[in-house]
Protein backbone atom coordinates (compact mmCIF):
# COMPACT_ATOMS: atom_id res chain seq x y z
CA UNK A 1 0.00 0.00 0.00
CA UNK A 2 2.87 2.38 0.79
CA UNK A 3 4.22 1.82 -2.72
CA UNK A 4 0.92 2.92 -4.20
CA UNK A 5 0.41 5.93 -1.93
CA UNK A 6 2.51 8.41 -4.00
CA UNK A 7 0.39 7.61 -7.04
CA UNK A 8 -2.99 7.59 -5.32
CA UNK A 9 -3.87 11.12 -6.35
CA UNK A 10 -2.86 10.45 -9.94
CA UNK A 11 -4.90 7.21 -10.03
CA UNK A 12 -7.92 8.94 -8.55
CA UNK A 13 -7.75 11.72 -11.18
CA UNK A 14 -7.36 9.14 -13.96
CA UNK A 15 -10.38 7.18 -12.73
CA UNK A 16 -12.50 10.34 -12.58
CA UNK A 17 -11.39 11.37 -16.07
CA UNK A 18 -12.21 7.93 -17.47
CA UNK A 19 -15.72 8.08 -16.04
CA UNK A 20 -16.24 11.64 -17.30
CA UNK A 21 -15.12 10.54 -20.78
CA UNK A 22 -17.39 7.51 -20.51
CA UNK A 23 -20.40 9.66 -19.65
CA UNK A 24 -19.67 12.15 -22.43
CA UNK A 25 -19.16 9.33 -24.93
CA UNK A 26 -22.37 7.62 -23.80
CA UNK A 27 -24.33 10.84 -24.31
CA UNK A 28 -22.78 11.23 -27.75
CA UNK A 29 -23.70 7.62 -28.60
CA UNK A 30 -27.30 8.21 -27.51
CA UNK A 31 -27.53 11.31 -29.69
CA UNK A 32 -25.68 10.10 -32.78
CA UNK A 33 -26.01 6.32 -32.99
CA UNK A 34 -27.79 5.26 -36.17
CA UNK A 35 -29.69 2.46 -34.43
CA UNK A 36 -31.28 2.08 -31.01
CA UNK A 37 -29.41 -1.22 -30.53
CA UNK A 38 -26.10 0.49 -31.14
CA UNK A 39 -26.91 3.29 -28.71
CA UNK A 40 -27.88 0.82 -25.97
CA UNK A 41 -24.82 -1.37 -26.53
CA UNK A 42 -22.37 1.53 -26.37
CA UNK A 43 -24.07 3.21 -23.41
CA UNK A 44 -24.13 0.09 -21.24
CA UNK A 45 -20.55 -0.84 -22.15
CA UNK A 46 -19.20 2.66 -21.57
CA UNK A 47 -20.80 3.02 -18.15
CA UNK A 48 -19.94 -0.48 -16.89
CA UNK A 49 -16.48 -1.03 -18.44
CA UNK A 50 -15.12 2.47 -19.13
CA UNK A 51 -11.43 1.50 -19.01
CA UNK A 52 -11.89 -0.91 -21.90
CA UNK A 53 -14.73 0.71 -23.82
CA UNK A 54 -13.65 4.38 -23.92
CA UNK A 55 -10.55 3.65 -26.07
CA UNK A 56 -12.66 1.36 -28.27
CA UNK A 57 -15.28 4.07 -28.67
CA UNK A 58 -12.68 6.63 -29.74
CA UNK A 59 -11.62 4.31 -32.57
CA UNK A 60 -14.82 2.47 -33.51
CA UNK A 61 -17.70 4.35 -31.92
CA UNK A 62 -18.43 7.24 -34.20
CA UNK A 63 -20.11 6.45 -37.49
CA UNK A 64 -19.99 9.95 -38.90
CA UNK A 65 -16.76 11.23 -40.37
CA UNK A 66 -16.42 14.25 -38.05
CA UNK A 67 -13.11 15.46 -39.41
CA UNK A 68 -14.48 15.50 -42.92
CA UNK A 69 -17.58 17.34 -41.76
CA UNK A 70 -15.47 19.94 -39.98
CA UNK A 71 -13.56 20.69 -43.15
CA UNK A 72 -16.48 20.40 -45.56
CA UNK A 73 -17.37 24.09 -45.27
CA UNK A 74 -13.85 24.99 -46.32
CA UNK A 75 -14.08 22.53 -49.19
CA UNK A 76 -17.58 23.54 -50.25
CA UNK A 77 -16.57 26.46 -52.46
CA UNK A 78 -14.02 24.44 -54.42
CA UNK A 79 -16.32 21.43 -54.60
CA UNK A 80 -19.23 23.53 -55.84
CA UNK A 81 -17.04 25.01 -58.55
CA UNK A 82 -15.90 21.57 -59.72
CA UNK A 83 -19.45 20.25 -59.67
CA UNK A 84 -20.73 23.28 -61.58
CA UNK A 85 -18.07 22.87 -64.25
CA UNK A 86 -18.84 19.19 -64.71
CA UNK A 87 -22.59 19.78 -64.95
CA UNK A 88 -22.10 22.52 -67.53
CA UNK A 89 -19.86 20.25 -69.53
CA UNK A 90 -22.36 17.39 -69.37
CA UNK A 91 -25.43 19.47 -70.20
CA UNK A 92 -26.02 17.80 -73.57
CA UNK A 93 -25.66 14.29 -72.16
CA UNK A 94 -27.53 14.44 -68.84
CA UNK A 95 -30.73 12.43 -68.43
CA UNK A 96 -33.13 14.66 -66.52
CA UNK A 97 -34.71 12.73 -63.61
CA UNK A 98 -38.20 13.64 -64.77
CA UNK A 99 -37.43 12.40 -68.29
CA UNK A 100 -35.71 9.15 -67.37
CA UNK A 101 -36.90 6.13 -65.45
CA UNK A 102 -38.39 6.89 -61.99
CA UNK A 103 -35.44 5.18 -60.32
CA UNK A 104 -33.17 8.04 -61.39
CA UNK A 105 -35.07 10.58 -59.30
CA UNK A 106 -34.01 9.14 -55.95
CA UNK A 107 -30.58 7.94 -57.04
CA UNK A 108 -29.60 11.26 -58.66
CA UNK A 109 -30.40 13.08 -55.40
CA UNK A 110 -28.46 10.58 -53.31
CA UNK A 111 -25.45 10.50 -55.63
CA UNK A 112 -25.38 14.22 -56.29
CA UNK A 113 -24.51 13.07 -59.79
CA UNK A 114 -26.75 12.73 -62.85
CA UNK A 115 -27.17 9.79 -65.15
CA UNK A 116 -25.79 10.35 -68.65
CA UNK A 117 -26.36 8.70 -71.99
CA UNK A 118 -23.83 8.04 -74.72
CA UNK A 119 -21.37 5.90 -72.75
CA UNK A 120 -19.46 2.77 -73.68
CA UNK A 121 -18.83 0.05 -71.09
CA UNK A 122 -16.52 -2.95 -71.26
CA UNK A 123 -16.92 -5.73 -68.70
CA UNK A 124 -13.54 -6.86 -67.34
CA UNK A 125 -13.61 -10.29 -65.71
CA UNK A 126 -10.76 -11.11 -63.34
CA UNK A 127 -7.34 -9.59 -62.90
CA UNK A 128 -5.63 -10.23 -66.22
CA UNK A 129 -8.34 -8.53 -68.27
CA UNK A 130 -8.56 -5.68 -65.79
CA UNK A 131 -4.90 -4.82 -65.43
CA UNK A 132 -4.04 -5.41 -69.09
CA UNK A 133 -6.75 -2.87 -69.90
CA UNK A 134 -5.54 -0.40 -67.26
CA UNK A 135 -1.91 -0.66 -68.38
CA UNK A 136 -2.92 -0.11 -72.00
CA UNK A 137 -4.91 2.95 -70.96
CA UNK A 138 -2.11 4.38 -68.83
CA UNK A 139 0.39 3.99 -71.65
CA UNK A 140 -1.88 6.01 -73.95
CA UNK A 141 -2.17 8.96 -71.51
CA UNK A 142 -1.34 12.34 -73.03
CA UNK A 143 -2.25 14.87 -70.33
CA UNK A 144 -2.99 13.42 -66.87
CA UNK A 145 -3.68 10.26 -64.89
CA UNK A 146 -5.81 9.85 -61.76
CA UNK A 147 -4.93 6.65 -59.88
CA UNK A 148 -6.61 5.54 -56.65
CA UNK A 149 -6.70 2.18 -54.87
CA UNK A 150 -7.43 0.97 -51.36
CA UNK A 151 -4.49 -1.45 -51.44
CA UNK A 152 -1.24 -0.88 -53.35
CA UNK A 153 1.49 -3.49 -52.89
CA UNK A 154 5.15 -3.40 -53.89
CA UNK A 155 4.96 -6.73 -55.68
CA UNK A 156 5.12 -7.78 -59.33
CA UNK A 157 1.80 -6.13 -60.25
CA UNK A 158 2.59 -3.00 -58.23
CA UNK A 159 5.97 -2.69 -59.95
CA UNK A 160 4.38 -3.21 -63.37
CA UNK A 161 1.89 -0.40 -62.85
CA UNK A 162 4.49 1.72 -61.06
CA UNK A 163 6.84 1.60 -64.04
CA UNK A 164 4.13 2.93 -66.34
CA UNK A 165 3.18 5.71 -63.90
CA UNK A 166 6.82 6.68 -63.39
CA UNK A 167 7.52 6.71 -67.13
CA UNK A 168 4.52 8.94 -67.73
CA UNK A 169 5.56 11.33 -64.96
CA UNK A 170 9.07 11.58 -66.44
CA UNK A 171 7.48 12.40 -69.80
CA UNK A 172 5.65 15.38 -68.29
CA UNK A 173 2.25 13.75 -67.78
CA UNK A 174 0.55 14.87 -64.55
CA UNK A 175 0.07 11.78 -62.38
CA UNK A 176 -2.01 11.94 -59.19
CA UNK A 177 -2.12 8.93 -56.83
CA UNK A 178 -4.25 8.42 -53.70
CA UNK A 179 -3.96 5.44 -51.35
CA UNK A 180 -5.69 4.54 -48.09
CA UNK A 181 -3.25 4.65 -45.21
CA UNK A 182 -4.88 1.66 -43.50
CA UNK A 183 -5.36 -0.60 -46.51
CA UNK A 184 -1.90 0.37 -47.80
CA UNK A 185 -0.24 0.83 -44.41
CA UNK A 186 3.13 -0.55 -45.59
CA UNK A 187 3.13 1.29 -48.92
CA UNK A 188 4.88 4.52 -47.71
CA UNK A 189 7.90 2.45 -46.60
CA UNK A 190 8.32 0.63 -49.90
CA UNK A 191 10.82 1.22 -52.69
CA UNK A 192 7.88 1.59 -55.09
CA UNK A 193 6.56 4.60 -53.14
CA UNK A 194 9.99 6.25 -53.16
CA UNK A 195 10.46 5.67 -56.88
CA UNK A 196 7.06 7.13 -57.72
CA UNK A 197 7.73 10.26 -55.66
CA UNK A 198 11.23 10.69 -57.13
CA UNK A 199 9.91 10.53 -60.69
CA UNK A 200 7.33 13.24 -60.08
CA UNK A 201 4.16 11.29 -59.29
CA UNK A 202 2.07 13.25 -56.79
CA UNK A 203 1.48 10.58 -54.12
CA UNK A 204 -0.79 11.26 -51.12
CA UNK A 205 -2.53 9.26 -48.42
CA UNK A 206 -6.24 9.91 -48.06
CA UNK A 207 -5.53 10.77 -44.41
CA UNK A 208 -8.74 9.89 -42.62
CA UNK A 209 -7.37 11.18 -39.32
CA UNK A 210 -7.40 14.81 -40.36
CA UNK A 211 -9.59 17.10 -38.28
CA UNK A 212 -9.77 17.99 -34.63
CA UNK A 213 -12.35 15.33 -33.72
CA UNK A 214 -11.17 12.71 -36.17
CA UNK A 215 -7.63 12.02 -34.99
CA UNK A 216 -8.58 8.72 -33.36
CA UNK A 217 -10.98 7.59 -36.05
CA UNK A 218 -9.09 4.72 -37.61
CA UNK A 219 -12.30 2.88 -38.44
CA UNK A 220 -13.04 4.79 -41.63
CA UNK A 221 -11.56 3.66 -44.93
CA UNK A 222 -11.31 5.07 -48.42
CA UNK A 223 -12.19 1.87 -50.23
CA UNK A 224 -12.48 3.37 -53.72
CA UNK A 225 -10.67 2.04 -56.79
CA UNK A 226 -10.71 4.64 -59.56
CA UNK A 227 -8.42 5.19 -62.53
CA UNK A 228 -9.00 8.00 -65.04
CA UNK A 229 -6.92 8.85 -68.10
CA UNK A 230 -7.23 12.28 -69.77
CA UNK A 231 -10.88 12.60 -68.76
CA UNK A 232 -11.77 10.16 -71.55
CA UNK A 233 -11.51 6.70 -69.99
CA UNK A 234 -12.13 5.43 -66.47
CA UNK A 235 -11.86 2.10 -64.65
CA UNK A 236 -14.00 1.23 -61.61
CA UNK A 237 -14.45 -2.11 -59.88
CA UNK A 238 -13.37 -4.49 -57.15
CA UNK A 239 -9.66 -5.07 -57.83
CA UNK A 240 -6.80 -3.67 -55.80
CA UNK A 241 -3.14 -3.56 -56.78
CA UNK A 242 -1.60 -6.80 -55.58
CA UNK A 243 -0.52 -10.14 -57.01
CA UNK A 244 -3.34 -11.94 -55.19
CA UNK A 245 -5.82 -10.11 -57.45
CA UNK A 246 -4.23 -11.98 -60.35
CA UNK A 247 -4.62 -15.28 -58.52
CA UNK A 248 -0.85 -15.49 -57.92
CA UNK A 249 -0.94 -15.87 -54.14
CA UNK A 250 -0.57 -19.59 -53.38
CA UNK A 251 -2.27 -19.33 -49.98
CA UNK A 252 -5.37 -17.61 -51.43
CA UNK A 253 -5.51 -19.34 -54.81
CA UNK A 254 -7.80 -18.27 -57.66
CA UNK A 255 -9.27 -14.81 -57.30
CA UNK A 256 -12.68 -13.96 -58.77
CA UNK A 257 -13.29 -10.24 -59.31
CA UNK A 258 -14.94 -7.82 -61.73
CA UNK A 259 -14.03 -4.38 -63.08
CA UNK A 260 -15.38 -2.03 -65.77
CA UNK A 261 -13.83 0.19 -68.42
CA UNK A 262 -15.87 3.32 -69.10
CA UNK A 263 -15.72 5.82 -71.97
CA UNK A 264 -18.05 8.75 -72.47
CA UNK A 265 -19.48 11.68 -70.51
CA UNK A 266 -19.92 9.64 -67.29
CA UNK A 267 -16.12 9.64 -66.94
CA UNK A 268 -16.48 13.14 -65.49
CA UNK A 269 -18.40 11.63 -62.58
CA UNK A 270 -15.42 9.38 -61.83
CA UNK A 271 -13.13 12.41 -62.05
CA UNK A 272 -15.28 14.36 -59.63
CA UNK A 273 -15.20 11.47 -57.15
CA UNK A 274 -11.40 11.40 -57.28
CA UNK A 275 -11.20 15.20 -57.13
CA UNK A 276 -13.21 15.43 -53.89
CA UNK A 277 -10.88 12.88 -52.27
CA UNK A 278 -7.85 14.80 -53.51
CA UNK A 279 -9.30 18.04 -52.16
CA UNK A 280 -9.76 16.45 -48.72
CA UNK A 281 -6.30 14.87 -48.70
CA UNK A 282 -4.31 17.87 -49.95
CA UNK A 283 -6.56 20.96 -49.55
CA UNK A 284 -5.87 21.73 -53.20
CA UNK A 285 -7.78 21.32 -56.43
CA UNK A 286 -6.73 19.13 -59.31
CA UNK A 287 -5.08 20.80 -62.27
CA UNK A 288 -7.22 19.19 -64.95
CA UNK A 289 -9.62 20.22 -67.70
CA UNK A 290 -13.24 19.76 -66.62
CA UNK A 291 -14.68 20.28 -70.09
CA UNK A 292 -16.04 17.19 -71.78
CA UNK A 293 -15.11 17.74 -75.38
CA UNK A 294 -15.56 14.18 -76.53
CA UNK A 295 -18.41 12.57 -78.35
CA UNK A 296 -20.83 9.92 -77.21
CA UNK A 297 -18.97 6.61 -77.14
CA UNK A 298 -21.83 4.16 -76.92
CA UNK A 299 -25.42 3.50 -75.94
CA UNK A 300 -25.11 2.91 -72.19
CA UNK A 301 -26.83 5.04 -69.59
CA UNK A 302 -24.41 5.37 -66.68
CA UNK A 303 -24.52 6.95 -63.23
CA UNK A 304 -21.42 7.21 -61.06
CA UNK A 305 -22.62 6.74 -57.49
CA UNK A 306 -20.12 7.79 -54.78
CA UNK A 307 -20.95 7.26 -51.11
CA UNK A 308 -19.21 8.30 -47.90
CA UNK A 309 -19.68 8.31 -44.09
CA UNK A 310 -19.88 12.10 -43.96
CA UNK A 311 -23.22 12.32 -45.73
CA UNK A 312 -26.57 12.84 -44.10
CA UNK A 313 -27.88 9.61 -45.62
CA UNK A 314 -26.41 6.13 -45.79
CA UNK A 315 -26.13 6.46 -49.53
CA UNK A 316 -24.80 3.02 -50.49
CA UNK A 317 -27.37 1.22 -48.33
CA UNK A 318 -30.22 3.33 -49.69
CA UNK A 319 -29.05 2.77 -53.25
CA UNK A 320 -29.14 -1.01 -52.81
CA UNK A 321 -32.44 -0.80 -50.96
CA UNK A 322 -34.01 1.21 -53.80
CA UNK A 323 -32.83 -1.30 -56.41
CA UNK A 324 -34.19 -4.23 -54.38
CA UNK A 325 -37.56 -2.53 -53.88
CA UNK A 326 -37.84 -1.66 -57.59
CA UNK A 327 -37.01 -5.19 -58.79
CA UNK A 328 -39.85 -7.02 -60.51
CA UNK A 329 -38.19 -10.08 -62.08
CA UNK A 330 -34.86 -10.61 -60.36
CA UNK A 331 -32.26 -9.21 -58.01
CA UNK A 332 -28.89 -10.98 -58.13
CA UNK A 333 -26.13 -9.93 -55.74
CA UNK A 334 -22.49 -11.03 -55.63
CA UNK A 335 -20.48 -9.86 -52.63
CA UNK A 336 -17.54 -11.24 -50.63
CA UNK A 337 -18.99 -9.82 -47.42
CA UNK A 338 -22.71 -10.13 -46.75
CA UNK A 339 -23.40 -8.43 -43.42
CA UNK A 340 -26.36 -6.11 -44.11
CA UNK A 341 -28.70 -4.28 -41.77
CA UNK A 342 -32.28 -5.16 -40.93
CA UNK A 343 -33.76 -2.97 -43.69
CA UNK A 344 -31.83 -4.78 -46.42
CA UNK A 345 -32.70 -8.21 -45.02
CA UNK A 346 -36.41 -7.31 -44.89
CA UNK A 347 -36.34 -5.94 -48.44
CA UNK A 348 -34.74 -9.13 -49.77
CA UNK A 349 -37.27 -11.28 -47.91
CA UNK A 350 -40.19 -9.27 -49.27
CA UNK A 351 -38.79 -9.35 -52.80
CA UNK A 352 -38.55 -13.13 -52.70
CA UNK A 353 -42.02 -13.45 -51.19
CA UNK A 354 -43.56 -11.40 -54.00
CA UNK A 355 -42.01 -13.69 -56.60
CA UNK A 356 -38.77 -11.92 -57.49
CA UNK A 357 -35.86 -14.24 -58.30
CA UNK A 358 -33.48 -13.28 -55.47
CA UNK A 359 -30.01 -14.84 -55.62
CA UNK A 360 -27.00 -14.19 -53.45
CA UNK A 361 -23.47 -15.33 -54.35
CA UNK A 362 -20.90 -15.30 -51.54
CA UNK A 363 -17.54 -17.04 -51.05
CA UNK A 364 -17.61 -20.59 -49.73
CA UNK A 365 -14.35 -19.81 -47.93
CA UNK A 366 -14.53 -16.27 -46.50
CA UNK A 367 -11.32 -14.50 -45.53
CA UNK A 368 -12.21 -14.39 -41.83
CA UNK A 369 -14.11 -16.65 -39.40
CA UNK A 370 -16.22 -13.82 -37.95
CA UNK A 371 -17.38 -12.69 -41.40
CA UNK A 372 -18.04 -16.30 -42.32
CA UNK A 373 -20.27 -16.85 -39.29
CA UNK A 374 -22.11 -13.57 -39.98
CA UNK A 375 -22.76 -14.77 -43.55
CA UNK A 376 -24.33 -17.95 -42.16
CA UNK A 377 -26.45 -15.97 -39.68
CA UNK A 378 -28.03 -13.85 -42.40
CA UNK A 379 -28.37 -16.81 -44.74
CA UNK A 380 -30.50 -18.51 -42.09
CA UNK A 381 -32.93 -15.57 -42.20
CA UNK A 382 -33.18 -15.46 -45.98
CA UNK A 383 -33.71 -19.11 -46.91
CA UNK A 384 -37.27 -19.48 -45.53
CA UNK A 385 -38.44 -16.57 -47.72
CA UNK A 386 -37.18 -18.28 -50.86
CA UNK A 387 -33.88 -16.44 -51.36
CA UNK A 388 -31.33 -18.66 -53.13
CA UNK A 389 -27.88 -18.45 -51.51
CA UNK A 390 -24.92 -19.79 -53.49
CA UNK A 391 -21.47 -20.31 -51.99
CA UNK A 392 -18.78 -19.81 -54.65
CA UNK A 393 -16.23 -22.63 -54.79
CA UNK A 394 -13.94 -21.51 -57.62
CA UNK A 395 -11.55 -19.66 -55.30
CA UNK A 396 -12.06 -16.47 -53.33
CA UNK A 397 -14.82 -14.29 -54.78
CA UNK A 398 -14.25 -10.54 -54.27
CA UNK A 399 -16.54 -8.96 -56.86
CA UNK A 400 -19.23 -6.43 -55.89
CA UNK A 401 -21.97 -6.83 -58.47
CA UNK A 402 -25.74 -6.32 -58.50
CA UNK A 403 -28.21 -7.09 -61.28
CA UNK A 404 -31.78 -5.76 -61.19
CA UNK A 405 -34.19 -7.35 -63.67
CA UNK A 406 -32.79 -7.06 -67.22
CA UNK A 407 -32.47 -3.33 -66.67
CA UNK A 408 -29.69 -2.19 -64.35
CA UNK A 409 -26.27 -3.57 -63.44
CA UNK A 410 -24.16 -2.18 -60.63
CA UNK A 411 -20.40 -2.80 -60.37
CA UNK A 412 -18.12 -1.04 -57.96
CA UNK A 413 -16.28 -1.10 -54.67
CA UNK A 414 -19.13 -1.30 -52.13
CA UNK A 415 -19.63 -4.60 -50.33
CA UNK A 416 -23.02 -5.68 -49.04
CA UNK A 417 -22.18 -4.90 -45.44
CA UNK A 418 -22.50 -2.24 -42.78
CA UNK A 419 -18.91 -1.11 -43.26
CA UNK A 420 -19.51 -0.17 -46.89
CA UNK A 421 -22.93 1.30 -46.08
CA UNK A 422 -21.79 3.40 -43.12
CA UNK A 423 -18.03 3.63 -42.66
CA UNK A 424 -16.28 3.53 -46.04
CA UNK A 425 -15.81 5.88 -48.95
CA UNK A 426 -17.10 3.85 -51.91
CA UNK A 427 -18.09 4.27 -55.55
CA UNK A 428 -20.46 2.22 -57.68
CA UNK A 429 -21.08 2.37 -61.42
CA UNK A 430 -24.74 1.89 -62.30
CA UNK A 431 -25.40 0.98 -65.92
CA UNK A 432 -28.58 0.65 -67.96
CA UNK A 433 -28.19 -1.10 -71.29
CA UNK A 434 -29.66 -4.43 -72.49
CA UNK A 435 -26.41 -5.72 -73.98
CA UNK A 436 -24.33 -4.86 -70.92
CA UNK A 437 -26.82 -6.30 -68.43
CA UNK A 438 -26.91 -9.47 -70.55
CA UNK A 439 -23.13 -9.74 -70.25
CA UNK A 440 -23.35 -9.31 -66.48
CA UNK A 441 -26.14 -11.89 -66.31
CA UNK A 442 -24.08 -14.41 -68.30
CA UNK A 443 -21.09 -13.76 -66.04
CA UNK A 444 -23.08 -14.35 -62.85
CA UNK A 445 -24.72 -17.48 -64.28
CA UNK A 446 -21.24 -18.84 -64.96
CA UNK A 447 -20.29 -18.05 -61.35
CA UNK A 448 -23.37 -19.93 -60.13
CA UNK A 449 -22.22 -23.04 -62.02
CA UNK A 450 -19.10 -22.94 -59.84
CA UNK A 451 -21.14 -22.54 -56.65
CA UNK A 452 -23.21 -24.78 -54.40
CA UNK A 453 -26.75 -23.98 -53.30
CA UNK A 454 -27.26 -23.71 -49.52
CA UNK A 455 -30.31 -25.51 -48.13
CA UNK A 456 -32.19 -25.32 -44.85
CA UNK A 457 -31.35 -29.00 -44.35
CA UNK A 458 -27.65 -28.12 -44.38
CA UNK A 459 -28.19 -25.44 -41.75
CA UNK A 460 -30.26 -27.75 -39.57
CA UNK A 461 -27.43 -30.31 -39.63
CA UNK A 462 -24.87 -27.88 -38.19
CA UNK A 463 -23.48 -28.72 -34.71
CA UNK A 464 -25.12 -27.34 -31.58
CA UNK A 465 -22.48 -24.66 -31.04
CA UNK A 466 -23.11 -23.21 -34.50
CA UNK A 467 -26.18 -21.04 -33.64
CA UNK A 468 -24.29 -19.48 -30.73
CA UNK A 469 -21.33 -18.68 -32.99
CA UNK A 470 -23.68 -17.10 -35.53
CA UNK A 471 -25.30 -14.99 -32.81
CA UNK A 472 -21.93 -13.75 -31.55
CA UNK A 473 -20.89 -12.84 -35.11
CA UNK A 474 -24.06 -10.81 -35.52
CA UNK A 475 -23.15 -8.74 -32.47
CA UNK A 476 -20.04 -7.56 -34.30
CA UNK A 477 -21.77 -7.04 -37.66
CA UNK A 478 -21.69 -3.20 -37.48
CA UNK A 479 -17.89 -3.18 -37.66
CA UNK A 480 -17.17 -6.28 -39.78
Amino acid sequence: MEDIAPYAEFIAVAVVLFYIMAIVSALEAIINARTAQGAVAWTVSLLTLPYVTVPMYLVFGRNRFDGYLEQREEMETSFAAMERETRNSLADHVIAPEEGMPLYRALAKLARSPATHGNRLDLLINGKQTFDSIVEGLQAAENYILFQFYIIRDDALGKRLGRVLADKARAGIRVYLIYDEIGSRTFPRTRLHKQLVMTGVKVVAFNTTQGRRNRFQLNFRNHRKVVVVDGKTAWIGGHNVGDEYLGLNEKIGDWRDTHTRLQGPAVLGAELTFATDWLWATRSSLDIDWDFNGVAQGECEVMIFPSDPASEFEEAGLMYLQLIVDARQRIWIASPYFVPDRGIISALQLAALRGVDVRLIIPDEPDGPMVGMANWAFTKELLPAGVKVYRYQGGFMHQKVLLMDDDIAGIGTANFDNRSFRLNFEVTLLARNPDFTRQVSDMLEQDITRSRLVTQTELAAKPRWFPLAMGIARLFSPVL
